[in-house]
């Protein structure tokens, strides 16, 4: 049930990371082979991609016990890519909502 939890969460955080990035790129569409929403998953994969190899590097550095992977139920997954995916897709929402909250 978890495992179903998260899923939906991450597909949930996705789709809205995507939104958020499409609707910048709707304006300016240069190239005609490349969608918004693969320009969006392009850009969203390499952020969380740099993300992941930063904590990566951290954790090597600062000598941390993380366990490989961690069982959700059926689902195992990497620990520090679930952070860099989840970092990576709340990132362009908190900045979309930043200005509005440092405004108040």
């Amino acid at each position: 049930m978890l495992a179903v939890l998260l899923a939906i969460m991450l597909l949930l955080l996705l789709i809205a990371a995507v939104r958020v990035k499409v609707g910048g790129y709707r304006g300016t569409l240069e190239e005609t082979a490349a969608s918004p929403v693969s320009r969006a998953l392009a850009e969203l994969t390499a952020i969380a991609g740099g993300i992941y190899l930063s904590l990566v590097l951290m954790v090597n550095f600062l000598k941390v016990n993380l366990p490989a992977t961690i069982a959700i139920g059926d689902l195992i997954i990497d620990p520090l890519a679930v952070v860099a995916l989840m970092v990576a897709l709340v990132q362009p929402l908190i900045l979309r909502v930043w200005p509005w909250l440092k405004g108040r």
